[in-house]
């Protein structure tokens, strides 16, 4: 805390001036809402409330001006000596000299224009509702420099309630994110489908290749794990009987942080039943077109350099055909000798042991085929190695009828014909389980109640998962996840 603002509040209470006071300071108007209606004239601005943060302040004798910072944007406030004749030392002494930038104030007046022409609020009556402790880092350009600027971005992430203070923008990157959410909420209300909610701590994980944190229920003396994927409990109300089931879920991996993972992140799991992959493909288009139209009022984005179109249809390419299309190999009879050989070609490092020759594939598709693909396309049919939940291929045994979309040359969804046949699925996760006893890591565990369930009968069913983080970073233009989190997981100071 700053001593010269805490000795501030100290002559605030000598002057019966509360610093954090207790009674509510009710508004009835906004920044925003005057510049957009004071010049039309269509509501009356003869006596406004409005609350925000002191932002600046002109001194200058018995007028002085200053600006508010509310939610919507800044207005420019004036205050008059006369006004306050009853209690001159309101202006002489608390605005002008125990008033600091950042501070809460709430003000009541009217709002005229300037001979400059600026809509500004005359300030007639004001309250202080809460003292800010320690300055804020506001920019001071000179010639030479500017300073204070808040651009660090660990800081910025870590302190963020400073960010959104001192950056406007970073609160529209927010509100954006909440309108695609909303969007697609309401794209999948509209065709019935029923959002749903399932267990974080789970007591056995599953949904995905990932390593899970670890936690201990202390009344029932048990290990449970923060869900990697809600997949598996979907799946389980489909077997009960719901048709189209969705959940906005928070999911959780034991994995390092990059500009595109974060531990904690958010995605959205839909599974409709009597459907396949290319139902799905064609879901997504239509979802993703209507979100983008929505969020920005046209289907075009820009991200970084590129220009990304999500109006349907977008491309369709087969797995190896892809990877043959970009690296001039036809990779997928090569042996696991031939595959190391062209890793160590191309320069890229063996994926951690043990691993399956389809391992070995996929980290050429990571590493070379997928960064190149920018424009939305749908990666189909992939090695049924690397798919443990999805259906066979039902003209090729080897692959399974799985897609991603990648755009931008990141995977921003994977869906499947889920796998629904019981024995088919405890042969996959019993192979699962050999290479976690050899030491795979983020190999999938048994999940009896899930094999059960399956036992009863789930019918076809067409699943996906749809990363909130990666679209919301592409439809705010930013670079890294931490950008669209509010609170990203950080170092310890």
């Amino acid at each position: 805390m700053d001593p010269v603002r805490q000795a501030k509040i100290a002559e605030l209470r000598r002057l019966g001036i509360d610093p954090f006071p207790t009674e509510p300071f009710l508004v009835n108007t906004t920044a925003a809402q005057i510049f957009r209606y004071y010049p039309q004239q269509k509501l009356d601005f003869k006596s406004v409330r409005l609350a925000g943060r002191l932002w600046r302040k002109r001194l200058m004798g018995k007028a002085s001006f200053a600006v508010l910072r509310d939610e919507s944007g800044e207005i420019q406030l004036y205050f008059q000596r006369d006004d306050f004749a009853e209690r001159p030392e309101l202006y002489d002494i608390v605005f002008k000299k125990l008033l600091d930038l950042g501070d809460v104030l709430g003000v009541e007046g009217f709002v005229f224009t300037t001979k400059t022409g600026e809509i500004t609020v005359h300030v007639q009556r004001f309250r202080l509702l809460a003292k800010c402790l320690r300055p804020l880092p506001i920019e001071k350009e000179t010639e030479e420099k500017t300073y204070a600027a808040f651009t660090d971005p660990e800081l910025r992430y870590r302190m963020r309630y400073v960010d959104l203070i001192v950056h406007l923008g970073v609160r529209d990157i927010f509100r954006r994110r909440t309108t695609i959410v909303q969007s697609i909420r309401d794209f999948f209300n509209q065709r019935g489908y029923l959002e749903v909610e399932t267990p974080i701590l789970q007591p056995v994980y599953g949904g995905a290749f990932a390593r899970p944190f670890t936690t201990h229920h202390e009344a029932l003396d048990m290990q449970l794990f923060l869900r990697i994927s809600n997949e598996l409990y979907l799946k389980r109300l489909i077997v009960g009987g719901f048709t189209g089931v969705y959940e906005f879920s928070k999911d959780f991996r034991n994995e390092g942080i990059d500009r595109y993972h974060n531990p904690e992140f958010t995605q959205v799991e839909l599974y409709v039943a009597y459907q396949d992959y290319l139902w799905m493909m064609e879901l997504v288009e239509q979802l993703l077109e209507s979100v983008v139209r929505q969020t920005l009022g046209k289907t075009t984005v820009q991200y970084g350099e590129h220009e990304i179109d999500f109006a349907a249809p977008y491309r369709r390419v087969r797995y190896y055909d892809a990877i043959e299309s970009s690296l001039g190999v036809n990779v997928r009879h090569l042996s696991e000798r031939e595959l190391i050989e062209l890793l160590h070609q191309k320069n890229l490092p063996l994926p951690t042991p043990p691993y399956e020759r389809a391992d070995l594939i996929a980290r050429l598709f990571d590493k070379l085929v997928e960064p190149s693909l920018i424009q939305p396309t749908f990666v189909m049919d992939y090695p049924i190695e690397l798919s443990p939940l999805a259906k066979a291929h039902r003209t090729d045994p080897e692959l399974t009828e799985r897609f991603e979309l990648i755009v931008a040359g990141k995977e921003l969804a994977n869906a499947y014909s889920e796998l629904n046949d019981p024995i088919d699925q405890r042969q996959r996760l019993e192979k699962q389980m050999a290479l976690r006893a050899a030491g795979g890591l983020e190999a999938m565990p048994m999940d009896e109640d899930f094999l059960r369930a399956l036992e009863y009968g789930m019918p076809p069913t067409a699943g996906l998962g749809l990363g909130i983080d990666r679209l919301a970073m592409l439809l705010c233009n930013v670079p890294s996840i931490q950008e669209v989190l509010l609170f990203p997981l950080l170092r310890p100071e």
